[in-house]
C-alpha cells in the first residue's frame, strides 16, 4: 500500500504508541483522523504534523468506550476525506494487580476499552474499509496469546480482541479487505504508567526495565511497514514469538517461566 493521500483512522492517538504511529504514518504522506479523549492534545498534535509534513489532520474527541463515541470518530472521517483505507484500533488500557485483590469494575474498564472499543470503531468504519478494499489493525499483545499474572483483564481483553479479530478476518476472506493484528513486545509507552491497581487508580510508575524495551517509534515503524506488506500477524520481538510458540508446544513448562519471569520484576506481585 501507498500512503500517499490515504486516510487513516488511529485510536488512542494522544500518546505512546498511537501519536508515534501518527507521525510515522504523516510522514509517508497518509491523511489522519486521531481519536483519543485529550482533545486539546490531539489538536496540537495534528497542527504539528499538517505543518511538518504537508498532510490533512483530524482531531476528535473519542472515549472508545462510548459507542456513539466511535460512531462519531467514523462519520467525521467520512465527512472530512470522503472515504476510510485503514483503521488501526490502538486504544487500550493496561492493569497490574492479582485477581484475588481485584476491583472487578477495572476488569470491565479494560474490557470496554481494549475489546469494546476495538469492535466499536471497526463496526462503524466496516462499510467505508469494504468499498476501499482497505485494513483493519488490531494493535494487541503478546498478553492477547499467552495469559500473565498480575494481568488477567489485560490478558482477557486481548485474548478477545485476537478471536474478534481472527473472525472478522475470515468472514473478509474474500473480500479484499485486509485484518492485521500487530503484538508489540514490552514497550517503553505511557501505558504501564497508566496502567490501573486493584482499585483502579492508575499506577504512575512502571514495574519494569524501561531501557530493555521497544520504543513507541520502533513500534509505529514496524505497524506501518506491516499494513504495507499487508502481513497477517506482526509479532514484533523474538521474546514474543519465542512465548508464542513455547505456549502452545509446552504449555506447563510455560507457566513456570513465566511466573518466573514476573517474580523478578519491581515490587513483584507474586513471589
Amino acid at each position: 500500500m501507498n500512503y500517499k493521500d490515504k486516510t487513516i483512522i488511529i485510536t488512542g492517538a494522544s500518546s505512546g504508541i498511537g501519536k508515534a504511529l501518527a507521525e510515522e504514518l504523516a510522514k509517508r504522506g497518509a491523511n489522519l483522523v486521531l481519536g483519543a479523549r485529550q482533545y486539546v492534545t490531539l489538536c496540537e498534535i495534528t497542527s504539528e504534523l499538517e505543518k511538518q509534513y504537508g498532510i490533512k489532520a483530524l482531531a476528535v474527541q473519542t472515549d472508545v468506550s462510548k459507542e456513539e463515541d466511535c460512531a462519531q470518530l467514523i462519520n467525521q472521517a467520512v465527512l472530512t476525506f470522503g472515504q476510510i483505507d485503514v483503521l488501526i484500533n490502538n486504544a487500550g488500557l493496561s492493569m497490574r494487580a492479582l485477581f484475588k485483590d481485584l476491583d472487578l469494575s477495572v476488569l470491565k474498564n479494560l474490557m470496554d476499552v481494549n475489546f469494546w472499543g476495538t469492535v466499536y470503531c471497526t463496526k462503524y468504519a466496516l462499510p467505508e474499509i469494504l468499498k476501499t478494499k482497505g485494513v483493519i489493525v488490531g494493535v494487541s499483545s503478546i498478553a492477547g496469546y499467552r495469559g500473565l499474572p498480575g494481568r488477567t483483564g489485560y490478558s482477557s481483553s486481548k485474548f478477545a480482541m485476537n478471536g474478534f479479530m481472527e473472525s472478522l478476518r475470515t468472514e473478509l476472506l474474500k473480500t479484499g479487505v485486509h485484518v492485521m493484528v500487530a503484538c508489540p513486545g514490552f514497550t517503553t509507552s505511557n501505558i504501564r504508567v497508566a496502567a490501573l491497581s486493584k482499585d483502579g487508580q492508575a499506577h504512575g510508575e512502571t514495574s519494569m526495565e524501561e531501557g530493555k524495551m521497544m520504543t513507541a517509534k520502533q513500534v509505529a515503524s514496524c505497524i506501518s511497514d506491516g499494513i504495507e506488506q499487508r502481513k497477517r500477524t506482526l509479532i514484533m520481538t523474538r521474546q514474543g514469538k519465542l512465548a508464542v510458540w513455547m505456549n502452545k508446544l509446552f504449555p506447563a513448562f510455560t507457566d513456570k517461566k513465566v511466573f518466573q519471569l514476573f517474580a523478578k520484576e519491581k515490587n513483584p506481585l507474586i513471589k
